[in-house]
C-alpha cells in the first residue's frame, strides 16, 4: 500500500494560535486574539499567503491541498484556480456544496477546470453545514433529505461526464440530454464523508475515496466496515482517507509543549461559546467529534485531552469539523499514521496551526520516515519519471 498525503489551505485565515470557527459557526467565534508579546498575529486569508502554502506543500511533497468551503471561507473554486499558475503538480481537492449549483453546471465547471489544470482537480463532495448556513444559502431541505439530493446530483454528473446526452428525472433533479462538451480526462475523483446512516449509500454508490474525521483507530475501523459492506453491495471497493491535524516536532515533549502552548492561548470564554455552538449541531460527525474532547476537560493540561496514544482533541475545543490532531515526535507520529494505514487508510488530508510552518515539520519530518518505511513514494521523483 502507498500513502498519499495532502494538505490544507487556510481560507478562513491562519494563525499561530487556533483558529476556530468553520461550518456552521457565528464569525468570530473562536477566533483568536492576538495577546501582547506573543507573535500569534491572525493572517489573512490573501493570495499571496496562500500561495505560499501551496507552493511550499508542492515542494515538501504533498500530493494534493484540500480548500474547504463555507460561508467564512474563500471560494474554494476562485482561489484555487488562481493558484494554477503559482504550483505545477499540486493538485487542488476543491470542497463544494451540490445543493448550491445545477449538476449540469457544476460537471462543466470540474470539466473545464480538469482541462486548464492539465489533470490535477479533485473534487471534496460535501452534502451539507448546520441548517443554519443552509438557509444562509437558500437551501431548507432537512439533513436526510440532502444527502437523496447529493444522490440524485452525483448521478447526473457522472452521467454528463460519459460524452453521452445523459437523461434524468428524480425528486430533486430533472435534466434532459445533460452531457459537457468534451468529458474531463481523467474524471476528477470524488472524495465524501458523512457519518450518518443517510451518508453511507451515497458513498458506496458514487464516490471514490471515503473520508472520516480523526476518530480513534478502533472507531475509524468501524466505520471502514460500514462503508466496505455497504460499497461491497454495490459491487465497488473504495478508498480511505482521514482528515487530521498534526503537531509533530523532533522530540515528543516538544510536540506536547506546542499542543499546551495552543491551549494556553484559548481563551475560556471563547470554547464556552464554541461547545453552546458545536452541542446544537445536527451533525452526527459533528457529534462524533465533540464527544471525543468533552469528557476529557479536567485540569487544563494537554495531556486529558489525549483520547489515544497521540491522539490529541485539543483543536476541537474551538473548531467545528475535523477536531484532532497528531501530537508527538516524528517517529511517533509516523507510528500511528502507520496504525491508520493497518486500517485501510490509504489517503491523509493533514494541517496545522500555522499551516505554512507545520507543512514544513511534518514534510521535513515525518514524509521522510514514512518513505524510509516505504509507506509513501516521493511525488517529485514520480513527476520527473513522467
Amino acid at each position: 500500500m502507498t500513502l498519499r498525503f495532502h494538505w490544507f489551505l487556510p481560507t478562513t485565515g491562519d494563525s499561530r494560535a487556533l483558529v476556530g470557527g468553520g461550518h456552521g459557526m457565528p464569525r468570530g467565534v473562536g477566533r483568536p486574539q492576538p495577546r501582547p508579546g506573543t507573535a500569534d498575529q491572525v493572517r489573512p486569508p490573501d493570495i499571496d499567503y496562500l500561495a505560499q502554502i501551496a507552493r511550499s506543500a508542492e515542494q515538501l511533497g504533498f500530493e494534493a491541498v484540500l480548500t474547504p468551503t463555507g460561508t467564512w471561507c474563500e471560494d474554494a473554486w476562485l482561489v484555487t484556480a488562481a493558484l494554477l499558475r503559482e504550483t505545477s503538480r499540486l493538485k487542488f481537492l476543491v470542497a463544494f456544496r451540490p445543493g448550491f449549483v445545477s449538476p449540469t453546471l457544476a460537471a462543466q465547471m470540474a470539466a473545464t477546470y480538469q482541462r486548464i489544470s492539465r489533470g490535477r482537480l479533485l473534487l471534496n463532495v460535501v452534502t451539507g453545514g448546520e441548517s443554519a448556513e443552509q438557509r444562509r444559502f437558500g437551501d431548507h431541505l432537512p439533513h436526510a433529505e440532502r444527502y437523496a439530493r447529493t444522490d440524485e446530483f452525483l448521478t447526473i454528473v457522472r452521467g454528463a461526464w460519459t460524452g453521452e446526452p445523459f437523461d434524468f428525472k428524480g425528486e430533486h433533479y430533472h435534466v434532459e440530454g445533460a452531457l459537457v462538451a468534451r468529458p474531463p480526462e481523467p474524471r476528477p475523483l470524488l472524495y465524501f464523508g458523512g457519518s450518518s446512516q443517510a451518508a453511507g449509500p451515497v458513498a458506496a454508490r458514487h464516490v471514490d475515496v471515503y473520508l472520516t474525521w480523526g476518530e480513534p483507530p478502533d472507531q475509524v475501523a468501524e466505520k471502514i466496515a460500514w462503508i466496505r459492506g455497504l460499497a461491497a453491495e454495490q459491487g465497488r471497493e473504495l478508498r480511505f482517507g482521514i482528515r487530521l491535524h498534526t503537531i509533530s516536532r523532533d522530540t515528543s515533549a516538544a510536540a506536547w509543549a506546542e499542543a499546551g502552548r495552543l491551549l494556553e492561548r484559548l481563551d475560556p470564554a471563547h470554547i464556552e461559546q464554541a461547545q453552546r455552538t458545536l452541542a446544537a449541531s445536527e451533525s452526527v460527525g459533528q457529534r462524533r467529534m465533540r464527544q471525543l474532547h468533552e469528557k476529557y476537560r479536567k485540569s487544563g493540561a494537554p495531556r486529558d485531552l489525549e483520547i489515544h496514544p497521540g491522539l490529541w482533541a485539543g483543536v476541537g475545543l474551538v473548531r467545528s469539523g475535523a477536531g484532532t490532531a497528531l501530537v508527538g515526535s516524528h517517529t511517533e507520529v509516523a507510528d500511528l499514521v502507520e496504525q491508520y494505514a493497518q486500517l485501510g487508510i490509504e489517503e491523509f488530508i493533514l494541517s496545522g496551526y500555522p499551516h505554512l510552518e507545520e507543512a514544513y515539520w511534518f514534510g521535513e519530518g515525518v514524509l521522510p520516515e514514512l518513505r524510509r518505511r516505504g509507506l509513501t513514494g516521493d511525488p517529485l521523483e514520480a513527476q520527473a519519471a513522467v
